[in-house]
């Protein structure tokens, strides 16, 4: 029979974010299903077969097909979206009728769970490509790592980009505070600590202050909070499902938090000094940060007193054996500035802002940087669910 019935599991009530649409009559796949949805925080609804009402086969983030009822979907519009479920990845029947349904995964379980509860919340979150995701690492301490990182994202909000600065460095004093941002409300590092998982990228954004249209995810002075590994993982993972431009100014000492941050990073940008102990330290950052990170590039800043007598940028590069960026001149009354709490970048003439729009214009013309699109597409034919695994970029 086909239609939708009320299930013994609770389905949506219309509080939870929509979820997708199960078809199967196998009692313990579909208690199996809505126990994955429920792990995603979305209920699902539950039909026999294709469908009788107009839409509720096409308006689903995602349908997914237990191998009972896939014989019962014969002539079903092609769309984007279909998982077909069964036990057995191996057989040939399964593969067969995926083919016939136009799914775009095949999954068997329990094998391919943590990867459907990921697939599910993409879906009900209506995830697109991940953000390019920059790092910003100083090359020696006092380079300035901090503010070039605050300008980036301050520019890219200015150009309408949905944009997420996260602080990386908790001995940075604060991107809060650089912004002038330090009594607004929203959640700081602290809150985050007991992360694991997946962190829902909505609620992420949201809990987080907004400064200068941006949100900022910072230090709280008030705790000595180290971050732990999943935590870090877990909330970089989710700034990127967000998509748009996320901004990390990240330590110079790559510790284990800091690893995983740059596992979730596009591209790196090393801020230099031009004068040659600068370049002397940074080589030795730009070691550790090379270990987790293939694409680091150099970013020349002009070193205070130097007014051109430093080392020209592209020796800087030479000698560091990375791709120039480019050159950051110095800005008189720069530090005035951030010290009358003006946030960095913020003058739009000057050189530190003009650098930042020159960077997302070369950056957006290249197409550099950005991962993989958010949901798997659909391909021209069924892809098996990729295996469990811990590391890389979600």
């Amino acid at each position: 029979m086909a239609g939708f019935k009320p299930s013994e599991q609770p389905v949506g009530s219309g509080g939870e974010l929509g979820g997708p649409l199960i078809v199967t009559e196998d009692e313990k796949l579909l208690d199996d299903l809505v126990r994955l949805c429920a792990a995603a925080g979305a209920l699902p609804e539950v039909a026999h077969g294709l469908p009788a009402r107009k839409g509720e086969w096409e308006a689903p983030p995602l349908v997914i097909v237990g191998v009972d009822c896939s014989h019962r979907l014969r002539g079903a519009p092609r769309r984007a979206g279909v998982l077909l479920a069964g036990r057995d990845e191996d057989d040939p029947d399964l593969w067969r009728r995926a083919v016939a349904l136009g799914a775009e995964r095949v999954l068997a379980l329990p094998d391919g769970e943590r990867w459907l509860v990921d697939r599910i919340a993409d879906a009900v979150e209506g995830v697109g490509p991940p953000a390019l995701t920059v790092g910003v690492i100083g090359g020696r301490g006092g380079a300035g790592a901090s503010t070039l990182a605050g300008a980036l994202a301050l520019t890219a909000a200015r150009t309408g980009r949905r944009t997420l600065l996260v602080d990386g460095d908790p001995l940075g004093g604060g991107l809060d505070v650089l912004l002038g941002g330090e009594k607004e409300k929203g959640l700081r590092w602290p809150a985050f600590a007991e992360s694991r998982g997946r962190v829902a990228c909505g609620a992420l954004a949201e809990s987080l202050p907004r400064l200068h249209s941006l949100r900022v995810l910072s230090w709280d002075r008030d705790s000595d909070v180290v971050i732990p590994p999943p935590a870090m993982r877990a909330v970089m993972a989710a700034a990127r499902r967000r998509g748009g431009v996320v901004v990390v100014d990240l330590p110079r000492r790559v510790d284990e938090a800091a690893a995983e941050a740059l596992a979730q990073v596009d591209m790196g940008l090393l801020l230099v000094p031009t004068e040659l102990r600068a370049v002397a330290a940074a080589q030795r950052v730009a070691s550790g940060v090379q270990r987790v990170l293939g694409d680091v590039r150099v970013v020349a800043c002009e070193a205070p007193g130097r007014h051109g007598n430093g080392l020209p940028p592209d020796e800087i590069a030479r000698l560091m054996g990375l791709p120039l960026a480019g050159e950051v001149p110095w800005e008189a009354g720069l530090s005035a500035d951030l010290a009358r709490g003006v946030p960095p970048g913020a003058q739009p003439r000057g050189p530190l802002a003009r650098f930042c729009a020159g960077f997302w214009e070369r950056v957006a013309e290249s197409g550099d940087g950005g991962g993989p699109g958010g949901g798997p597409g659909g391909g021209p034919g069924p892809e098996r669910a990729p295996a469990p695994c811990d590391g890389g970029r979600a």
